[in-house]
């Protein structure tokens, strides 16, 4: 019996999720005291295979009925039932505009102190996130692709990697994201702005790419760099890292980092990682890069 326990933080998209969870077959059930979980398993178990998959979403809405979690799992574990904990968790900033956007209260926002009320929970939801098999950070997921996510997980059965990779083009002109975890600076490479014929478009184009990518630096910097992260990924999952931003600059963003940043998100996908890309910059100085 494949048996899911969905949690996280408010806002981060459980309600999605178990939508999603109800579309691959899953029997669910939202916000189910956590005191009921035991006894729930065992009517499931006792229907001889009629039901194979469950999902139930536990989190701080129940309020005093959440401190009840961890004698429900304790329980489980002595009935001998298998269970899997699914934890869901996104940004401050990206948690406050979601409440902001749909006008709901956060379940501990009780003095309109949305911040606080998220620093409270993530508090009160740290002991289950250490045991959570799974932990999707959905800051910058799609609908579309926490549904790839998830299908990957609970339907393909393929191995889950718990870190989200976003890789970002930039200009340095416009400074540097702010949630950057590792930048580098391709400014070194030649400047297709200072070719007549090339400078109009920009690195998502093919003959843009070929300038770029001829130089054997680019070559040696993309082999690099792909090594260098097969090396920190694992070790970043060993951490508990759920969320690295990899942040690739130029002088204007448009041209050299949107060539480097494609190659890196497509190598890295293609090495089974699940990863992100954003061109930050590359519609904000149509006319090309300016300077070195």
């Amino acid at each position: 019996m494949n048996f899911v326990i969905v949690t996280g933080l408010s806002g981060a998209g459980k309600s999605q999720t178990i939508r999603f969870l109800e579309d691959f077959g899953f029997f669910c059930i939202d916000n189910l005291p956590p005191a009921l979980i035991p006894k729930f398993a065992e009517i499931c178990y006792q229907t001889g295979g009629k039901i194979e998959k469950i999902a139930i979403v536990v989190d701080i809405r129940g309020r005093e009925f959440f401190n009840d979690l961890f004698m429900a799992l304790k329980s489980l574990q002595s009935m001998g039932y298998n269970y899997e904990i699914l934890f869901l968790e996104a940004k401050d900033e990206i948690l406050v505009k979601r409440y902001k956007e749909t006008r709901r209260n956060h379940p501990l926002a009780y003095d309109g102190n949305i911040f606080e009320a998220i620093r409270k929970e993530r508090l009160k939801l740290n002991e289950v996130k250490k045991q959570a098999k799974h932990i999707i950070d959905t800051s910058d997921l799609l609908p579309r692709q926490l549904r790839e996510e998830l299908e990957r997980i609970f339907v393909s059965g393929e191995n889950f990697e718990s870190l989200v990779i976003s890789v970002q083009s930039f200009g340095f002109k416009y400074g540097i994201p702010i949630d950057a975890d590792i930048v580098f600076d391709v400014r070194f490479l030649p400047n297709p702005y200072y070719i007549e014929e090339l400078k109009r478009f920009s690195g998502l184009e093919e003959n843009i790419r070929e300038y770029v990518l001829s130089s054997a630096e680019a070559k040696e910097f993309l082999e690099k760099v792909t090594d260098l992260f097969e090396f920190l990924i694992p070790n970043y999952i060993k951490e508990g890292k759920s969320r690295l931003v990899i942040a690739i600059g130029c002088t204007g963003g448009r041209h050299r980092s949107v060539v480097l940043a494609s190659e890196v998100y497509k190598r890295l996908k293609d090495n089974g990682h699940t990863v992100l890309i954003n061109h930050r910059d590359i519609s904000k100085d149509v006319s090309g890069e300016v300077g070195k």
